[in-house]
């Protein structure tokens, strides 16, 4: 998973650091077969620096990391090669649904299991459930509350920064907020996520950011693939939070399966099937 951790903690990662990270993730197959001499060399950074980042994302030095990924990149799960110039259509649109697989892989190598368990515990036990996001994340938000919606919640979810930092001035320990960030260091998200702890309000994240501001809020992290960047991540796949949020969802429902039973097959049969046209 070193390339995805890499990409979740990028934002983070001072700027020699982005230089070994950036090395990596374009030339895995390169780093393999350097010393930390020639990699220093080749990545513009010093010694230290790549040192730094190995301890960063879990190795005690470089030669662990090389066999590390030296692992990863002969697993069947390798890095899909980028879209590049003369690529005809066919294999443009191929490109797009090979890195949306390969997040989809990642993210559930990422999902912690006893952090979904708890996250799931305390949804079950909240009196409310609120979804905070902006921007690209706000759209995930809503699905997330509305899913929550149809099983019976208190729910609802803000977009606007100003409405999420009032009603999180107003949230007790009995009320759950599900803050979502790709970056994981969007200043609303965070800020208003934080009021929302503040106030006794249990928190639960979900973002691509590993190690990123909203984790140091969040009671509970869920983590998701970041996925390749693009443009300044305004192409960047979302494909992860919205996979994470259905399992959430899933997971919370398998719990209330005998509850919910009935009222589920009341509302398709006899509320959303009358809404169709007859075939």
């Amino acid at each position: 998973m070193i390339l995805a951790v890499l990409e979740g903690i990028y934002n983070s990662l001072g700027e020699s650091e982005k230089l070994v990270a950036d090395y990596v993730i374009k030339r895995p197959d390169d780093v393999i077969h350097y010393s930390i001499t020639e990699f220093s060399m080749h990545c513009k950074s010093s010694e230290a620096t790549i040192y730094r980042l190995c301890r960063k994302i879990g190795f005690d030095g470089y030669q662990q990391f090389k066999i590390a990924l030296a692992r990863e990149l002969t697993s069947p799960i390798g890095s899909f090669a980028s879209l590049k110039n003369g690529k005809d259509f066919s294999g443009f649109v191929d490109t797009i649904f090979d890195e949306s697989i390969e997040v989809l892989e990642n993210t559930r190598r990422l999902l912690d299991m006893e952090k979904l368990q708890k996250s799931v515990s305390i949804i079950l036990n909240s009196k409310r459930l609120l979804f905070f996001g902006v921007g690209r994340s706000a759209p995930m938000a809503k699905d997330g509350s509305l899913r929550f919606a149809i099983l019976g919640f208190h729910t609802v979810s803000y977009s606007d920064p100003h409405a999420q930092v009032m009603v999180g001035a107003g949230l007790t320990k009995f009320d759950v907020v599900v803050g979502i960030s790709h970056s994981g260091a969007i200043r609303d998200t965070v800020k208003s996520l934080e009021i929302a702890r503040d106030r006794g309000a249990k928190t639960i994240a979900i973002t691509a950011g590993l190690n990123s501001p909203i984790t140091e809020i969040a009671d509970i992290t869920l983590y998701c693939a970041a996925g390749k960047e693009h443009l300044g991540n305004f192409l960047n796949n979302r494909i992860g939070e919205f996979v994470v949020m259905n399992v959430l969802y899933r997971s919370v429902l398998s719990k209330m399966e005998k509850e919910m039973s009935s009222h589920l097959d009341n509302l398709y049969n006899k509320i959303l099937k009358p809404k169709r046209f007859e075939k």
